[in-house]
């Protein structure tokens, strides 16, 4: 396992993973961040919320634009110009919050501040597979990009909230959302214009049919299904964060429930980084079924929990240890399913579904929460996994027949 991470490590270069990473880190601060800073200006719970759902609400609509826009355009172009514009719209939803803006205008800026997140997570996996395939990668070492990948994500929405957290404890929201801003004016900008962006260029037009050319892009069931799954994942997510809300709150500790979360994140991140050990042998459709399966039988505990000790093994050990097998699985899954000239738009949809599925999850399972307590919002992500393991069953996905593009003179930096 730790010579095929060097190997992931002498494919990416030491410059990338850093910029992709602090690029994607104002995404896990912006959600956070903006129902904070919109509740402590305006002193009301509901406009924050209805702020920070037209941030989510803007993200999970145009992520995939911005994908579908960086595999007929490439990924300079796209990712410079969202980044920037999605530096000047966290920074006038921060100065509009300050100035006491109305519930409309804040709701619009937070749509607004959705839409342009420039997909960096997306967008890194697609290019790390890319730079895997053209330089002749066996499966296993595509696995282990995107494991790496994977856990990326893992750790920006662990200390991003974190980073939040810190900022409203110290100073103020608004310093961290113009942290973020700050972020992915630089680190946005220096991951387009990495070298490696060439890696994922639209191969040259030929001359075919416009048949043809739709019969080549055109995505399969599975892939859908694949979608599907990663919303009900995203469901998991909202679920979980509504139920360990509502109970660290009835046991007085309130306080608790960030740990509780954040912890959640080391593991999963941690046994992310794992899955490159799994033999190759054991195929994708194999793991995606384990990890379904692995997700309902570790969820239903939840319960029944009534203690922060159980609350703890329970969450941070069992679910930290379940969430990410799939997440990389489905990951993996979709990089072999869908055609190469439409897998940022792929991988965009998948992060847009875990958005949406959380927003929306997380919205129903608190009012559950508030009127029958945590355990019917755990049940919410039992619900969501037992629907996973659905999909994982009755789902075939066979991958096509891919055509590799010739290899050109990119060098990570």
């Amino acid at each position: 396992m730790l010579r095929t991470y060097r190997d992931t490590l002498s494919l990416l270069g030491p410059a990338l993973p850093v910029v992709s990473f602090l690029g994607r880190l104002p995404t896990a601060m912006c959600q956070l961040g903006s129902l904070l800073l919109v509740a402590e200006t305006s002193g009301s719970l509901a406009v924050a919320g209805l702020t920070g759902g037209a941030l989510a609400a803007g993200q999970t609509v145009a992520g995939p634009v911005i994908g579908r826009l960086a595999d007929r355009h490439g990924q300079r172009g796209i990712v410079l110009a969202a980044s920037l514009a999605n530096a000047v719209a966290v920074t006038a939803l921060v100065l509009a919050a300050l100035a006491g803006a109305a519930t409309g205008p804040l709701m619009a800026l937070g749509a607004l501040a959705g839409a342009t997140v420039p997909q960096v997570g997306p967008l890194a996996r697609t290019r790390s597979v890319a730079l895997a395939r053209r330089a002749g990668a066996d499966d296993r070492l595509v696995g282990a990009v995107l494991s790496f990948e994977g856990t990326l994500d893992e750790v920006s929405f662990v200390l991003g909230p974190a980073l939040v957290g810190l900022a409203a404890a110290f100073a103020h929201p608004a310093a961290a959302l113009l942290l973020a801003a700050l972020l992915l004016a630089v680190c946005g900008t220096a991951f387009a214009l990495h070298p490696t962006a060439r890696a994922t260029a639209p191969a040259a037009p030929v001359v075919s049919t416009r048949k043809g050319a739709a019969e080549r892009t055109r995505l399969p069931g599975s892939a859908y299904a694949l979608r599907g799954t990663m919303v009900l994942q995203g469901a998991m997510f909202g679920a979980s964060q509504a139920g360990i809300t509502a109970l660290t709150e009835e046991l007085g500790a309130p306080a608790q429930a960030g740990l509780v979360y954040a912890a959640m994140g080391v593991m999963s991140a941690a046994v992310g980084l794992s899955m490159a050990a799994v033999p190759a042998r054991i195929g994708l459709t194999t793991r995606w079924r384990a990890a379904t399966a692995g997700l309902v039988l570790l969820s239903v505990p939840l319960l029944f929990v009534g203690s922060l000790a159980a609350l703890y093994a329970v969450v941070v050990v069992v679910l930290g240890a379940a969430y990410a097998p799939h997440l990389i699985t489905v990951f993996g899954l979709t990089e072999r399913t869908v055609p190469a000239a439409r897998l940022a738009e792929s991988m965009a949809f998948l992060t847009s579904g875990i958005v949406g599925g959380q927003a929306l999850a997380l919205a129903l399972s608190g009012r559950l929460a508030e009127g029958h307590g945590a355990p019917a919002a755990f049940a919410v992500a039992v619900g969501a996994a037992v629907a996973c393991a659905a999909l994982s069953w009755t789902v075939r996905v066979t991958p096509p027949a891919r055509e590799l593009r010739p290899a050109g003179a990119v060098r990570p930096g």
